[in-house]
């Protein structure tokens, strides 16, 4: 098994201001607790560049790729709402961010490698057709969705949203598109106030979109339940072609933007059924996106965690 992983250190580069959650810290710290697993060394680290507007447009509409390149330009405080910090930077740090899924897709359909993290940022998952929104500048995930369909010819993506905020943004981008089926763990009722389990999609789509929302305090037993009794069958019904993970790490149990309880464990078993999702249904094609995690420790351990299964460092069956 063959592991990519890529970041890069433009990400820094995105400030968002003093106080702010979606800081720098969150990739610089990750990194250097990485650079110190034993078994880091042996991933393939994958340079990324910058994308062509072309593919943010896939997704997105015109005017918000204008608005956003105009408001870095002009140094802006923030983009469309005020949680959407931006500096002179962010425009090209957010293609980049999606540059970096693009390139790390064309490595994984090379068959280079079977799967892939991405430790990038801004995060994408709340950003809608033509507004970003939730600290998000472009829908990271969803782009590369598409492209994987537009570029490599792939029919069905699955993407898997356990970020503790429901992923609107790529819920809404695909709600009526019965080719991308959308699941999402998330706290409910909790920013941005979407995903209750009504919404299972619009007119052909119906059924394409699985909501399971958690109340607050829920933790690693409530997680495999809805697993196990939703999230995996729903996937074996739909036998996707790739997988794509929005693993944002906010659910765990030291994350101050929520209230969810899930340990750090949780993740690296969350990854290892849908590694088994992906071995048996797409050639263990799988590729992760960072997107929330605010405690610093609890992100560094988790996405270590995630990545060490991952790359088969881990136990994949720890926690059955």
């Amino acid at each position: 098994m063959k592991t990519a992983f890529a970041s890069d250190a433009r990400f820094l580069d995105h400030d968002t201001g003093v106080g702010h959650p979606e800081r720098a810290a969150r990739i610089s710290h990750t990194l250097g607790f990485l650079d110190a697993q034993s078994w880091f060394s042996s991933l393939l680290k994958v340079s990324a560049t910058v994308c062509e507007p072309d593919a943010i447009l896939s997704m997105h509409d015109p005017e918000l790729l204008a608005r956003a390149k105009l408001s870095c330009e002009q140094g802006r405080p923030y983009l469309d709402s005020p949680d959407v910090a931006i500096s002179a930077d962010s425009f090209e740090i957010a293609r980049l961010a999606v540059g970096t899924m693009l390139t790390l897709s064309d490595r994984i359909i090379s068959g280079e490698v079977d799967n892939g993290f991405a430790l990038i940022r801004p995060p994408g998952h709340h950003a809608e057709h033509g507004e970003a929104l939730g600290f998000c500048l472009f829908n990271n995930i969803a782009i590369t969705a598409r492209y994987l369909q537009k570029h490599h010819g792939l029919e069905k993506i699955l993407i898997v949203d356990w970020d503790v905020h429901h992923g609107n943004g790529t819920q809404h981008l695909f709600e009526e598109d019965p080719s991308v089926f959308f699941i999402s763990t998330h706290q409910y009722p909790h920013y941005p106030g979407t995903g209750s389990r009504s919404e299972t999609g619009i007119g052909a789509g119906n059924g394409a979109t699985l909501n399971c929302p958690m109340n607050a305090g829920a933790g690693d037993e409530d997680y495999r339940a809805a697993f196990q009794e939703k999230i995996l069958p729903a996937i074996h019904d739909f036998k996707p072609d790739m997988i794509l993970i929005s693993a944002g790490f906010d659910a765990h149990r030291a994350d101050p933007l929520g209230a969810i309880n899930l340990s750090t464990e949780q993740y690296g078993w969350m990854t290892a059924r849908l590694m088994e999702c992906a071995d048996q249904y797409c050639h263990g094609r799988l590729l992760s996106a960072l997107e929330g995690g605010y405690d610093l420790d609890a992100l560094a351990q988790s996405v270590a965690t995630h990545l060490a299964v991952m790359s088969g460092q881990g136990l994949a069956s720890a926690g059955d």
